[in-house]
């Protein structure tokens, strides 16, 4: 069910519902530096991470040990392959965000971070994309943590035609000077028959500034409830600090938007009907957790620093966080969940207002931060990296030592997908699993999973928005 006093009487404290189509304009903003890691770069390198200078680890080993006193996980798993292949669905594309599947035989939907969504039939890309809204966008290139970043079809389409996606729009009116860019819902229909999408259409669900160019995340997903699930991103930069983020109830860290639930809309996951909204663009759930309190209804879940991908299995979401400079992790994400940034990263106190090593494990409130069911150093681990990529759990039949487990990777792959098996306490185990495929573009930016419980792979051979190497792959049994 849903209240449909949504667009809340405080929708001037930053961000705004609204509708009509979207006016252009040009971007005249600077992006903000970060003031500790190095999260963008102008160079043309792949091994840079956009979170830390540090190397992915490359090590090939039969454990995988995050910390001496946390889970070892053997990678001899019963039944578990030690590698799996690639078969690829369809390429050409600069730099594949997202994959969904209709409902039309054999046509696969390809999000591209340039701004276009392809049409994927037979191994085939049609020449037309399903819609293309670069106009629309702040210029991308390079380096660079904007674009179109997630689109979803309604779950009860073609009856209900919409397509709705997540991209970075131009500064606007409302934008204060020294931001980057508008975070941009927009939802627009689609002529079924011809699987095109007429960007006349277009109808604003949702917008506010976004402070810096990176932390964008950008996923969007219909849950079982029917609800739109929002990936949202703590508003860039280094330390959850600077230029746009607000002050929070940790005063040994200074900021940020993650712990906070009412200035602004960063840091977490939003929960919002795109439904039954009458005449607003989209209505509040009654169930989201701080409807009746001071905090801002949209809000499912907090604690986040940068939830790159997020999907369903079982009715319950799993989002993945990329870190800062230590730790990535997966999180289960509940109703009213906060994850801890920038408190804690990962299961482990934040550094920069942590240094005797300890911090909180609760809010003020007795509302606890809460761990997540995967964890991964930076470096030292065969499960190591830089930057996580949320993955699917594996429900198909090709491989049937995958089935119900959680398949996942890093942006720097290399070769190497990761598996995490649940367990019913803790840091769930995990391990490697390689790609028998030397042709496998070694940078994953994301997964999908069709109607059979298939995996899909999104990947590029570069680590910016320049060329054409980006591809999607199936995986099969090696």
């Amino acid at each position: 069910m849903s209240s449909h006093f949504t667009r809340r009487e405080m929708l001037g404290a930053g961000f705004t519902a609204v509708g009509g189509s979207l006016a252009g304009c040009t971007d005249d903003s600077t992006p903000t530096e970060d003031t500790e890691t190095a999260e963008t770069t102008d160079t043309e390198s792949t091994t840079e991470s956009p979170e830390t200078d540090e190397p992915p680890s490359t090590t090939e080993s039969e454990t995988t040990t995050t910390e001496a006193d946390e889970t070892t996980t053997e990678s001899d798993e019963e039944g578990l392959p030690a590698s799996v292949g690639v078969e690829q669905v369809a390429g050409g594309f600069t730099a594949p965000v997202s994959v969904t599947f209709p409902p039309e035989d054999g046509v696969v939907l390809v999000a591209d971070q340039v701004g276009t969504i392809h049409v994927v039939s037979d191994g085939s890309v049609r020449d037309e994309p399903l819609i293309d809204i670069r106009d629309r966008m702040i210029d991308v290139s390079g380096y660079d943590e904007r674009g179109l970043l997630g689109f979803a079809l309604h779950p009860d389409y073609p009856a209900d035609d919409r397509l709705f996606v997540r991209y970075s729009a131009p500064p606007g009116e409302a934008t204060p000077e020294d931001y980057s860019h508008t975070f941009a819902l927009s939802s627009f229909s689609i002529e079924t028959d011809t699987l095109a999408a007429d960007t006349d259409t277009e109808q604003r669900i949702l917008e506010f500034p976004e402070p810096q160019t990176n932390h964008n995340a950008g996923a969007l997903e219909f849950g079982p409830d029917g609800y739109l699930y929002i990936a949202v991103g703590d508003g860039g930069g280094a330390d959850d600090t600077g230029t746009g983020h607000v002050s929070d109830w940790f005063a040994a860290n200074s900021g940020g938007n993650g712990q906070d639930v009412t200035e602004n809309l960063l840091g977490g996951v939003l929960r919002i009907d795109v439904t039954e909204t009458g005449e607003e663009p989209y209505a509040i759930p009654e169930d989201n957790p701080l409807v009746g309190t001071d905090g801002l209804d949209e809000y499912y879940a907090w604690g986040l620093r940068n939830p790159w991908r997020m999907a369903f299995h079982d009715g319950e979401l799993y989002a993945a966080d990329v870190g800062q400079g230590r730790f990535e992790e997966v999180n289960r994400v509940t109703n009213g969940g906060n994850y801890g940034w920038n408190v804690r990263e990962g299961t482990h106190c934040f550094s920069p207002g942590s240094s005797n090593g300890s911090c909180p494990i609760e809010t003020p409130d007795g509302e606890p931060l809460l761990d997540p069911v995967i964890e991964y150093p930076h470096s030292g681990q065969p499960v190591s990296g830089v930057a996580v990529i949320g993955g699917q759990f594996y429900t198909g039949e090709s491989i049937p030592g995958l089935r119900d487990r959680y398949v996942f990777a890093d942006w720097q792959a290399n070769g190497t997908l990761f598996v995490g098996t649940p367990t019913e306490d803790g840091l769930w185990e995990t391990t490697t699993i390689s790609v028998d495929d030397s042709e496998f573009a070694p940078m994953i930016l994301a997964f999908g999973r069709d109607q059979a419980g298939e995996l899909y792979v999104c990947a590029s051979e570069r680590g910016q928005l320049v060329g054409s190497t980006g591809a999607v792959y199936r995986l099969t049994s090696a």
